[in-house]
């Protein structure tokens, strides 16, 4: 039963420690979609976004207030885009982001995602198509976001879709470098993506999924680190169990939502994703969580043991919160969405070394990161090789949403609002692994992949 203190506590969550829903997310199949010709599908594109989610944003602005809940983003992911593509007779899949864009026009939603293609063993004719539309895109759409898986733990990893990334990533960041290359803060490439994603930029629709259905993630660092300040000499088992009876309480709230959102919205109720999402807003940061535990700045030593007992944490208490939790749920570390991570990385103690054994422990990887604009190509496919190899060995999801900022160099720093932040342009090693990116082929996979 819920008593008086309860609902004090909730309250007192929501606002003084920003705890809030980050997403309600309605996942859509496309694959009906297709038709002879790219105006046709396109058509059907917008039409059945626009009728499935007609009522999303309405239903959860209405729950939001109905129980005092700040509900942030509405969104919407689709089928990956690359299935559509390949049944198209045409190169340029940018017709499809544009029916996208107008859907998530109409429909008042934050953000669309699922322009992606899944080519962690191989490429069909939709894969390099939508591939080579992305820089495109990326430009002419706003609140599209796109996504592609280049390994797997079961597959390995695809280098030759590693190497075109990071040209894509390039060309994506010049197209739209009058908007601090904008367009590179909507691409994530990953290792192990998981289809029910409700958080961008990396959520999709996957062919394993419902015709639609409500996936929810929530938020709280603020929640966590409040707790954490309520117990200074706690050690570090003591860290856990307040971590672990929070994420409970978090995950609750957001299991509520979701159950409501379905049920108003006549379609089956998702998973919950546990994960920690920052914002730039002062007291909502998964640093300032790390820096309550006993170090003196993010990035020193020690932080990524730090991150490994509070991902943990995470995940063991909000699992018993939710019948279904998904997504990537444990803590998310996007340099620009974290006002702790941006001062820890103008400092210089959070490098990019760092950052990289972080994402052995915690959600995704190397997230949201600015590098000089000049950073060869080959660099940024040989920082997606190394962050997708360890999650092929470590059975996880990494990704890496890098921008290299066109006009500015280290020290520099780029703003793109709202949740995107802002992100100081971090040094990057150019050492030119050319040579073993341009040898292309399969990195097999692991051993260990061999369960069946």
């Amino acid at each position: 039963m819920i008593d008086a203190y309860d609902i004090v506590e909730t309250i007192k969550m929501i606002e003084e420690e920003h705890l809030d829903i980050r997403t309600v997310t309605m996942g859509i199949s496309l694959v009906d979609c297709i038709r002879g010709s790219i105006s046709e599908t396109s058509d059907n594109i917008y039409d059945k976004i626009t009728r499935k989610a007609e009522k999303l944003v309405p239903t959860a602005e209405n729950i939001g207030k109905e129980f005092g809940i700040p509900i942030v983003n509405k969104r919407v992911a689709v089928t990956p885009i690359s299935v559509l593509g390949g049944a198209l007779e045409t190169d340029d899949l940018t017709p499809l982001a544009k029916a996208m864009q107008r859907a998530a026009d109409t429909l008042g939603i934050d953000f669309i995602g699922g322009f992606s293609a899944l080519v962690e063993k191989g490429f069909t004719k939709g894969d390099l198509r939508l591939i080579n539309s992305l820089p495109e895109a990326l430009d002419v759409t706003r609140n599209v976001c796109a996504s592609v898986n280049v390994g797997s733990s079961k597959t390995g990893i695809n280098m030759d879709a590693v190497k075109m990334m990071g040209r894509i990533i390039t060309e994506t960041a010049q197209r739209t470098a009058d908007r601090s290359s904008i367009g590179c803060a909507k691409l994530v490439v990953f290792a192990n993506a998981v289809q029910d994603n409700p958080f961008m930029a990396g959520a999709f629709h996957g062919i394993g999924e419902p015709e639609c259905v409500i996936n929810v993630g929530v938020s709280g660092p603020g929640v966590v680190k409040s707790a954490l300040e309520k117990a200074p000499g706690a050690d570090l088992t003591e860290v856990s169990e307040i971590i672990k009876k929070t994420a409970f309480k978090i995950t609750r709230m957001g299991q509520l939502v979701n159950s409501l959102a379905a049920e108003r919205l006549g379609v089956p109720s998702g998973i919950v994703d546990l994960s920690l999402a920052p914002t730039p807003a002062i007291g909502d940061s998964v640093a300032r969580i790390l820096e309550e535990m006993g170090l003196e700045v993010c990035g020193g030593c020690g932080t990524t043991a730090c991150l490994a007992l509070l991902n943990d944490a995470v995940k063991k208490g909000g699992v018993m919160a939710s019948s279904h939790v998904g997504g990537l749920s444990g803590a998310f570390i996007p340099v620009s969405e974290d006002e702790g991570m941006i001062e820890a990385a103008k400092s210089g103690v959070l490098t990019l070394e760092k950052l990289e054994a972080m994402t052995a422990v915690c959600s995704v990887g190397i997230d949201m990161v600015a590098v000089p604009g000049d950073t060869p190509a080959e660099v940024i496919s040989a920082m997606i090789a190394d962050e997708i190899a360890i999650g092929v060995v470590n059975t996880k999801t990494t990704a890496v949403r890098v921008i290299p900022a066109v006009g500015h160099k280290a020290g520099d720093e780029i703003s793109f609002g709202g949740l995107l932040g802002s992100a100081p342009v971090m040094p990057i090693k150019t050492s030119s692994p050319a040579k073993f990116i341009n040898r292309g082929g399969l990195i097999p996979a692991p051993l260990h992949s061999l369960k069946n």
